[in-house]
């Protein structure tokens, strides 16, 4: 991870801004192809339906329950009505080749007074070099796309994977919103807009 990517993220929790990552444009995917390979990584996760654990190593909040309200704008990313709930990120997994094995960000979403843990996200910015489209499971990251404001400054350009491993989704394990999410009665419910796709990198 270079240092400029580094600064970056560390401004951006220690500011605890409200909000939340991710998008994607994607049809409902299948994960039969790649079930073992889901099931190991889920199995090795599963330690981090305890919140607490995810933060003593090394995730963090970004606060904001994440959602979208179905709108469509043109040149821009296009997510389903749902929700995607709360990320926790770790800066120090984040780089230009993705692990399959060990996801930089989780994402929760709250229950009454309790958050569980219901999907996770690959993230991989275009300021760590990266010139082709990441991929794993044989899906193939959306974006590239502008960051995600107020959580991330526009020029913050990358791309990203979900995968709900924790919680079933009608959209498919690689849809980027889940509608059986909710972050209803959350105070720091956030609705977001789509973000705007910029060009690949040459």
């Amino acid at each position: 991870m270079n240092k400029a990517v580094s600064i970056a993220f560390s401004s951006m929790l220690l500011g605890a801004v409200a909000s939340g990552l991710v998008i994607g444009s994607g049809s409902a995917q299948s994960e039969e192809p790649f079930k073992a390979d889901l099931d190991k990584l889920r199995e090795s996760l599963t330690k981090y339906q305890d919140v607490y654990t995810a933060v003593r190593e090394g995730y963090f909040s970004t606060v904001g329950c994440v959602y979208y309200n179905g709108e469509k704008m043109e040149g821009h990313m296009e997510y389903p009505k749902g929700a995607m709930g709360i990320h926790f990120i770790n800066t120090a997994l984040i780089g230009p080749t993705p692990d399959p094995m060990r996801p930089p960000i989780l994402i929760y979403e709250p229950s009454g007074k309790e958050l569980r843990l219901v999907a996770v996200e690959w993230f991989v910015p275009l300021a760590t070099g990266v010139k082709k489209r990441p991929e794993l499971f044989g899906q193939q990251f959306q974006g590239p796309m502008e960051g995600h404001v107020p959580l991330l400054p526009l020029d913050f350009t990358h791309w990203d994977l979900h995968a709900w491993l924790f919680k079933e989704n009608p959209l498919g394990v690689f849809a980027p919103t889940n509608p059986d999410v909710k972050c209803d009665g959350y105070d720091f419910s956030l609705l977001e807009h789509p973000t705007k796709l910029v060009p690949e990198p040459q």
